[in-house]
């Protein structure tokens, strides 16, 4: 099982990234798939999920700001993230669950600075 991340990096407060996850290893389509972050000192947080039939939930700090989706033909979850805000500097994480299986992405970091 692979899950690959890409896309984090360094951007000015109000800009945007977007951040993919590519799975291998497991029938994507039938796993929820979320995003987690962890900033230095704090504790690993959920920010979006979305559920195999695309339900989507986001943190209260995220809403209106964050969109997560998925390719299920490409195996791909995206969060698409906007108006980043020096606080959401943080190493993100993408998660596959399913039935008491889970899997992690290996993290990226995004840097919200000026």
């Amino acid at each position: 099982v692979q899950l690959v991340q890409s896309g984090g990096g360094l951007v000015q407060p109000g800009g945007s990234l977007r951040l993919s996850c590519v799975v291998s290893g497991f029938t994507f389509t039938n796993y929820a798939m979320s995003w987690y972050r962890q900033a230095p000192v704090k504790q690993r947080e959920l920010v979006a999920s979305i559920s195999s039939g695309g339900n989507t939930d986001y943190a209260d700090s995220v809403k209106g700001r964050f969109t997560i989706s998925r390719d299920n033909g490409k195996n791909t979850v995206y969060l698409q993230m906007n108006s980043l805000k020096p606080e959401d500097t943080a190493v993100y994480y993408c998660y596959g669950s399913r039935l008491g299986l889970h899997y992690w992405g290996q993290g990226t970091q995004v840097t919200v600075s000026s």
